[in-house]
């Protein structure tokens, strides 16, 4: 049989920055998400997974995340709730300038499951940093959330940007899946599968051609 996974759920910048500040998620709706979240922080706690806080952090002077502000505080789903870390970063990746790596390291943790804020900037940088490290990555897509862009490169809605950063997950760098599917597997002590790059580009064609 196969070994079961020794999972951390790492929750990512949930702060009321992106609740009720000045950069609020869009999709999926932000009260569903938070209460994903909630609901995947007590099935780790009731399964010994560990939780991982993280709250990322600007200058007192930033317009976002500023240190101390309301909108830097951790919104109350993830503040009331027990944790076995915290993580204060600066950067889009948990990893970087962090102890994240040397903690993982000392609690012999092999897959990362991530659920939090955006999915476009810290949970992909993350995701992304987390499997050229060797981690297996879950990524709980109705616990996660996203904002529309518009820039000169273009536009997005926040639908699009979360939908189109799942389906390149999945063909190669984390499992996607949801969080009621990720509390099943956690109890099972059971992996879930990422989907591959070859297969995924085979399907999409194959769709072409119907």
């Amino acid at each position: 049989m196969p070994t079961p996974p020794r999972r951390a759920l790492v929750v990512i910048d949930v702060q009321n920055e992106y609740v009720t500040g000045k950069l609020p998620i869009e999709h999926p709706p932000v009260s569903q998400s938070l209460a994903r979240i909630g609901r995947a922080m007590d099935a780790a706690r009731a399964a010994g997974v560990p939780v991982v806080v993280v709250q990322h952090g600007e200058a007192a002077a930033a317009p976002l995340f500023a240190a101390g502000s309301p909108g830097w505080a951790l919104h109350e789903v993830v503040a009331s709730r027990p944790r076995e870390h915290l993580i204060e970063k600066g950067r889009p990746s948990v990893f970087a300038g962090t102890d994240f790596a040397d903690w993982l390291a000392r609690h012999e943790i092999d897959t990362l499951a991530i659920t939090g804020y955006m999915t476009q900037n810290c949970n992909a940088s993350t995701i992304l940093e987390a499997a050229h490290r060797g981690f297996a990555v879950e990524f709980l897509a109705d616990a996660t959330g996203a904002v529309p862009y518009a820039n000169a490169a273009g536009s997005a809605s926040a639908e699009e940007i979360h939908r189109v950063f799942s389906v390149v997950f999945h063909s190669r760098f984390a499992a996607v899946t949801s969080t009621a599917d990720w509390v099943a597997a956690v109890q099972a002590g059971a992996p879930i599968a990422r989907d591959s790059i070859p297969a995924s580009v085979n399907r999409a064609v194959a769709a072409t051609r119907r």
